[in-house]
């Protein structure tokens, strides 16, 4: 058990009362759970668990798993007023056989002798002192899941079943075999039921796990029967650690011998959902309360995979955002499917910190559809975040800025008394904004030449610029960009009514104003950035632009 304990809730009668009727969706699971356990003595914990197949590091889909499943947890703890104790279990399938050899590692010729072997037998290829690969990948999962500041249990299959806590529930599934594959056997093609076997023995000769037809199964004994790789007739204990049990009834015997009460898992799982759901009846237990969330997609629209090791890894989101903004992405929209790549960052920060800023006005329903609430597990910490993200990338891109003092230079004179010391927070982001900048911004830019009406609107909007005070805010530059805009017909919008009745402004304008003097389609309010960056500074790229030095 990790050493984290589980934040303390406000659960003050107007919370409670507002959870009960929440339509935010952790908490429409946790009630869920709450009539589940409406008989029960309250002193038995609610078990959590999420699922882990460490045949490839940690990705996001892991993390969001648990960071979804803690959502959920901590909207139930508010519906009983945290008096009945809970507990989250993360548990390694590690005991499965390799298959096939994860595109991500360093040396794949020295794991093929190790093919469909149990994953904490094959050797570790990253080094180190973990004993194989699948003990280094749960030291990667635990790593994280730490760092994050999950309040978890880490399981092993390995442990579970090698140490006998497995040892009951294979005994009744041995017990009950024939029941096991009246449930399996109508789920499979004709070829694949005539060798299919719940239970997978591990070879004494070859160590591999073996997908081979038993040729008997003691129950009396606790044994099974079957024809090693050799050709030799096995007979070994389902006990012990000598035989796992195939995925399918591997899933619905863990619930049976932990007693779950409540598992997310992915779409993909979702047409074996009914056959867990039997399999774990059959072993004498009562499925769980489930919850079946949309796959992630690569920038291409295909499935996020650790083995091809495609989509973002955790380490990536983090080296150009804060974790409070991923925790944001898995709690919007959870059984949509959602393209996973660096394009969604700068947005998913910025909502972030605007949910978290806006989190003390809000009234208590409000506050519990805030998914800052269900981030920071209801304690949410007080930010002031004078400039957003997306600004920053911008003020980056404006000053080509490869250093932090640069943009500080900046931000303190659009905001005095601000600096990296009395806000650490944006100074981490901007950080994050000159990283995200290097790598995705900048080698994407791509300047458009001025034609002869965006030449003469930039003359317009210099002489306007010129005109206003060096001190102007962000407003009064906005009504400059836009009255410039006004009277050129190119940028008028007559859907929308201008101050003197006259047409609008179209988005034209300022995306027109972004290709020619950032380089990029859009970008953040542009009163504000020119506020932030400086009159002058601005008028001098707009000069830049003018003379084709930009788009050169």
């Amino acid at each position: 058990m990790t050493d984290q304990s589980l934040s303390p809730l406000d659960l003050s009668q107007d919370f409670v009362e507002a959870a009960a009727k929440s339509k935010a969706w952790p908490f429409e699971e946790a009630r869920k759970l709450v009539k589940r356990i409406e008989k029960r003595d309250p002193q038995k914990p609610v078990l959590f668990e999420t699922g882990y197949g460490p045949s490839g590091l940690p990705h996001i889909g892991t993390f969001g798993e648990v960071a979804r499943t803690t959502m959920v947890r901590t909207a139930f703890r508010v519906l009983t007023e945290d008096k009945i104790p809970t507990r989250l279990i993360c548990f390694s399938d590690d005991m499965d056989g390799m298959r096939k050899i994860p595109e991500n590692v360093p040396d794949k010729a020295a794991l093929e002798p190790y093919l469909q072997m149990p994953l904490t037998v094959v050797p570790n290829p990253f080094g180190g002192d973990y004993e194989s690969f699948g003990h280094h990948n749960n030291a990667m999962l635990r790593r994280f899941l730490d760092t994050f500041g999950f309040d978890y249990e880490f399981a092993s299959a390995t442990e579970y079943y090698k140490s006998g806590k497995f040892d009951e529930i294979l005994l009744r599934a041995a017990e009950r075999y024939q029941k096991l594959m009246d449930v399996m056997l109508p789920t499979l093609g004709e070829e694949r039921r005539a060798t299919y076997s719940p239970f997978l023995p591990i070879s004494p000769t070859s160590g591999r796990v073996l997908y081979v037809p038993m040729k008997e199964v003691n129950a009396k004994d606790g044994t099974i029967s079957f024809t090693d790789e050799d050709g030799q007739d096995i007979t070994l204990p389902v006990t012990g650690g000598n035989v796992k049990l195939q995925w399918k009834p591997d899933f619905g015997a863990r619930w049976a011998a932990l007693d779950v009460d409540f598992e997310m898992f992915g779409k993909d799982h979702g047409p074996n959902m009914a056959v867990y759901d039997k399999i774990c009846k059959v072993l004498g237990g009562t499925a769980p309360e489930h919850y079946v969330y949309e796959l992630f997609l690569d920038d291409k629209g295909e499935k996020i995979s650790k083995s091809k090791g495609n989509g973002l890894s955790i380490d990536e989101w983090l080296t150009y955002a804060p974790t409070e903004s991923l925790s944001l992405y898995m709690f919007q929209k959870p059984r949509t499917a959602k393209r996973l790549f660096f394009d969604v960052i700068p947005k998913a920060v910025d909502e972030y910190y605007t949910f978290a800023q806006k989190y003390a006005q809000m009234p208590v329903e409000q506050k519990l559809q805030n998914p800052a609430w269900h981030i920071h597990s209801g304690n949410i910490p007080e930010i002031e975040l004078p400039v957003p993200f997306a600004m920053l990338l911008n003020l980056v891109s404006a000053s080509n800025a490869h250093s932090k003092d640069v943009l500080w230079a900046f931000i303190s004179r659009y905001a005095p008394g601000v600096t990296a010391d009395t806000h650490p927070e944006l100074d981490a982001l901007v950080g994050y904004a000159i990283r995200y900048f290097d790598d995705f911004v900048k080698p994407n830019k791509s300047f458009k030449t001025p034609d002869d009406v965006e030449r003469q609107a930039l003359e317009q909007l210099d002489a306007k610029l010129a005109d206003l005070p060096a001190d102007a805010d962000g407003a009064a530059i906005q009504d400059a960009v836009l009255d410039v805009a006004r009277a050129i017909e190119r940028y008028q919008d007559p859907k929308k009514k201008g101050p003197d009745g006259g047409p609008g402004v179209s988005v034209a304008w300022f995306s027109a104003l972004y290709q020619l003097l950032l380089g990029q389609e859009k970008g953040p309010r542009f009163g504000s950035f020119v506020a932030l960056y400086g009159i002058s500074e601005t008028r001098e790229m707009i000069a830049k632009a003018l003379a084709g030095e930009l788009s050169a």
